[in-house]
């Protein structure tokens, strides 16, 4: 794989795949201009150029691609332009903010495909926040026209929106009256949880598809702040002037450049330099190995940049994150993923140290938050997640984050033999790394029982063996030699035979216990009712109202309420 040549969708065989790697040099409808503390990204999208043939992104529609080419923008003014403290997001047609995802792209696509292209979407916005709330990187929507759907939900991910009056531009979610789904990147839950507008507005709002124009926009909350064309400029900078001011970000003016994931693609499986997930489609299981330093890593602030991109942990986390979204995307039947880790644990928690010394430096900084979004990416993956403590693991610190993600941890057990696994806590187990939800995965697994987690602490550092892993909860079966083989080959046997859809919903409720926040009702919401609605006829039908936009024909709903 190549980002500087390969597609967005390549073929493999008979197989069509989705690649996430991408580089300015290849955008067809972002472009990213940086001055000073400032960036600049500009929406304008090629009509010609949706990532699957069959439809034209008018009215800067978006599509899979259009978010690809985002998600990677805002890396690489995370790393590669760290003195950026605002984020200015505009359009580049006139009178059209963004229409939101293409209609004709959603009613052509598989079910899969929709509901992938939400939660992709839906992590690529939640990303944004989630820089603003640790890293400081702040965004500005300045909406220049309609802004619609999907592009509204992107206005809605920023610290604050701005429009201009004219008395055409307007803010609307038209899904519900329009198409019979739900605005599908989390419009719903930002405008009550995030923007506090009133249920009953909202519902006004939702149910209406001509939109709100400004002055109503602000007296309900779904804007900041609107002005003129003649002052919209200087409203702008004034916006841009106070969330500099909001903004404990600082770097340099020049950053580490982001070159492609090394990464091979081929029958067997993805394969990088530091993660390798092999599938059997056979079985419809991949097994992911994730592995270690080989040396202990850079640990001085000037040898962490030196390094840059090939820094362990930077590493690490970019190769995750694809190996994650490949398998996520291109593998819809390999429902079971089993993860397992290579290598010395000394070193991971040496690495864990370094994170911990120098986490105020901006590429220490940037680098754990690209850890804590692909962990987050984990938790919310649909699939079901078994880790594997075997005698070659070294599940510590940050290495028993991805254990904690898993659905079941299975340890195998040599008693007290010197080959025995023994997984260790650190620092980065009690407050680096927090979910969706706002707690730790320990705080998680225990149901926020404070006495347990805090017991915990106390064996820092300490090699926990199967015994007394399993005597502190942090395991959930630790067979012996003997029966490790059968245990494992009887759970992933067992597993598999599950339906996928009851799975994915028991899963989604099991994974986020306790408290919500707004993230965890998002993706709760996207694979619950979303995901149900984007099957029901009165949508995807023949006669639904997402098949039939377009054509003049009034949808023919089916009225029973279900």
């Amino acid at each position: 794989m190549n980002a500087m040549t390969e597609p967005l969708l390549f073929k493999q065989g008979d197989r069509e795949l989705v690649s996430f790697a991408t580089h300015p040099g290849n955008y067809q409808h972002w472009s990213l201009s940086v001055e000073g503390d400032v960036a600049r990204l500009k929406l304008d999208i090629n009509e010609d150029g949706g990532i699957k043939p069959g439809y034209k992104l008018k009215l800067n529609s978006y599509d899979l691609g259009v978010d690809i080419e985002l998600h990677d923008a805002l890396n690489r003014i995370r790393f590669e332009h760290p003195q950026v403290k605002v984020v200015v997001f505009e359009s580049g047609k006139d009178r059209i903010w963004c229409s939101g995802a293409n209609i004709y792209m959603l009613g052509l696509s598989s079910h899969a495909w929709k509901v992938n292209f939400c939660k992709f979407t839906n992590e690529t916005r939640n990303g944004l926040e989630d820089s603003s709330r640790n890293e400081g990187l702040k965004s500005l929507a300045a909406v220049t026209g309609a802004c619609a759907g999907g592009g509204y939900e992107l206005a809605l991910a920023c610290d604050r929106i701005v429009m201009v009056d004219d008395r055409s531009s307007t803010v609307s979610l038209p899904e519900v009256p329009l198409l019979g789904v739900l605005p599908g990147t989390g419009g719903l839950t930002r405008v009550t949880d995030k923007r506090k507008v009133r249920r009953d507005l909202a519902d006004i709002f939702c149910t209406t598809s001509e939109g709100v124009r400004a002055d109503r926009a602000v007296q309900w909350k779904l804007i900041d702040a609107h002005a003129k064309p003649q002052q919209f400029g200087p409203l702008v900078q004034s916006e841009i002037d106070a969330l500099r001011q909001q903004s404990g970000r600082s770097g340099p003016d020049k950053g580490i450049e982001l070159p492609p994931v090394d990464g091979r693609i081929d029958e067997q499986g993805y394969h990088y330099s530091l993660v390798d997930a092999q599938v059997d489609r056979a079985t419809r299981v991949a097994t992911l190995v994730v592995n270690a330093p080989a040396q202990e890593i850079e640990s001085t602030p000037e040898a962490i940049v030196a390094a840059g991109a090939q820094w362990w942990p930077l590493r690490l986390a970019r190769e995750l994150d694809d190996a994650i979204l490949n398998l996520r995307t291109n593998e819809l039947e390999v429902g079971t993923w089993v993860i397992k880790t290579r290598g010395q644990a000394d070193l991971v928690l040496q690495a864990d140290r370094v994170l911990e010394q120098h986490k105020d430096h901006w590429l220490v900084r940037e680098t754990l938050g690209a850890l804590r979004r692909t962990l987050a990416r984990l938790d919310v993956t649909s699939r079901s997640l078994i880790a594997l403590v075997d005698a070659e693991s070294c599940f510590a610190g940050t290495f028993y984050e991805l254990a904690l993600a898993c659905d079941r941890i299975y340890m195998l057990d040599l008693g007290d033999a010197a080959e025995a696994p023994a997984l260790r806590l650190s620092a980065a187990n009690f407050g680096r790394y927090p979910m969706v939800n706002g707690l730790t995965r320990l705080q998680t697994r225990f149901n926020e029982d404070a006495a347990a987690v805090d017991g915990l602490r106390a064996e820092q550092d300490q090699p926990l063996r199967a015994a007394r892993a399993m005597e502190l909860g942090l395991v959930t079966v630790a067979p012996d030699d003997i029966d490790w083989e059968d245990e494992i080959r009887i759970l992933l046997e067992e597993r598999v035979a599950l339906s996928p859809d009851a799975l994915t919903g028991m899963e989604a409720s099991l994974r986020f216990p306790g408290r919500e926040t707004m993230e965890t009702r998002i993706f709760g919401r996207l694979s619950a009712w979303q995901n149900w609605i984007f099957i029901r006829p009165n949508a995807v039908g023949e006669e639904g109202a997402l098949k039939l936009f377009g054509t003049g024909k009034k949808a023919k709903f089916d009225w029973k309420r279900i």
